[in-house]
């Protein structure tokens, strides 16, 4: 983010730039956008909270002013959290348009839908003072914990997907409905004519069979009407296993689409990766998981096995070497040397705040650099940059290495004595 110049406005398109990536931005747990939005959401669950409770009379009356106060403190946070983000999305579209453009774009989008309604209609209220009403509407701002839900987002993106097959699911549904009504009409009007005497009637006992939900206010009486409700009960259950098969599919392949993006964006912070091509980078992301460390919390230390190659994506960590501490932040990775070396680790790792991490295998590791030698080359360059100017590894621990090879090149050559 840029720096903002002393003595300018709002106006300032820097301004309007650094309150987007404020807003916008997923950010890690130390950052200041992070804190934004454990505020929104600590808001959110006070208002909702202060909603359920304001329902109940007795509560009501002792804490009422409370929950007033908690409503209004909402409606003002969101009001202008609604504000900053319909200010700031100009220009921060994929299509180049007009600044007018792009905030409509965002006000009627899903999510400023949700951002208006969560706010709007309780400020209404207030101003009307019908409160029995506004308990009511304390479930909208519920809904804006999608935008910082990946999970809520997933499941959303996976009907998206799959609307047409619900539709599909639906349209059947419908038809089967239509099906046992008729049947049961049919058969039972004569006997019933006060609860199946016409085919909407014997619908609302077709829905309530087929959803299993069996409320008992219509059943049939006739051996016949019977053998169809048999019918009907099996059939639910097929009704109820189709479309959640397909929602629960269409989750798991948004949830995997997800992870390869966010996986795609960690490698993206890569410097190391930046020369790659595509395929290249899909290669590397099969053999790469993540990991997260949290501020204070130990990674490896010294003198334990050299297992892993680590790159940082966003963080800091801290090696405490024999000699000195080194950082590493955003872009970089360490590890490489115990692991071309083969020996133990040198330092110990300590994240200096929340961390996250790519993580490759030692098996992985060798294997990569043996099948990319460009990738290669830079990770021993680095090696012997770091060797020079960090002692990353401990020079005793080097000259262990360096005797023990020479120990195998002298045991492997023939002993020839003098005479």
């Amino acid at each position: 983010m840029r720096p903002v110049a002393r003595g300018r406005g709002l106006r300032d398109p820097n301004v309007r730039d650094r309150l987007y990536d404020l807003l916008e931005h997923d950010p890690l747990a130390y950052s200041a956008g992070s804190r934004f939005i454990q505020i929104i959401i600590g808001v959110i669950v006070l208002n909702v909270t202060a909603m359920i409770l304001a329902s109940v009379p007795e509560v009501d009356a002792q804490f009422g002013a409370l929950f007033a106060a908690i409503t209004i403190l909402s409606v003002l946070v969101f009001a202008l959290e609604y504000a900053a983000r319909l200010w700031t999305v100009a220009g921060h579209t994929p299509r180049q348009r007009s600044a007018l453009a792009d905030r409509l774009s965002y006000a009627f989008s899903a999510l400023g839908i949700i951002d208006l309604m969560a706010f709007l209609p309780a400020a209404i209220v207030l101003a009307t003072g019908r409160h029995a009403t506004l308990a009511a509407l304390g479930v909208l701002p519920f809904f804006k914990l999608i935008r910082y839900s990946p999970a809520m987002r997933s499941l959303l993106a996976a009907v998206h997907a799959e609307r047409r097959a619900l539709i599909g699911c639906i349209v059947i549904l419908f038809g089967v409905v239509l099906t046992f009504a008729s049947l049961l009409y049919a058969v039972e009007r004569d006997v019933q004519p006060s609860k199946l005497g016409t085919i909407p009637d014997a619908m609302w006992w077709a829905i309530v069979t087929l959803g299993t939900v069996g409320y008992g206010d219509v059943v049939p009486v006739t051996p016949l009407g019977k053998f169809i409700s048999v019918f009907a009960i099996v059939s639910g259950f097929a009704m109820i296993a189709l479309p959640v098969a397909i929602i629960s599919s269409a989750f798991a392949e948004e949830v995997k689409r997800r992870d390869f993006v966010v996986t795609w964006g960690m490698l993206a912070r890569v410097p190391l990766f930046s020369h790659l091509a595509a395929a290249e980078i899909a290669d590397i992301m099969r053999l790469l998981r993540a990991r997260t460390i949290e501020q204070g919390e130990i990674l490896v230390r010294r003198g334990d096995a050299a297992s892993s190659m680590y790159f940082i994506t966003a963080g800091e960590v801290e090696i405490a070497l024999p000699s000195q501490h080194v950082r590493l932040g955003d872009g970089t990775f360490f590890g490489e040397i115990a692991l071309l070396h083969k020996t133990k680790r040198s330092g110990t790792v300590t994240a200096t705040r929340k961390t996250r991490l790519l993580v490759l295998d030692a098996q992985d590791f060798h294997a990569l650099i043996e099948r990319m030698p460009t990738l290669a080359d830079h990770v021993h360059t680095t090696a012997k940059a770091r060797l020079a100017d960090t002692g990353d590894l401990a020079a005793a621990e080097l000259a262990k290495v360096g005797a023990k090879r020479a120990d195998r090149r002298a045991s492997s050559q023939p002993f020839f004595r003098k005479t």
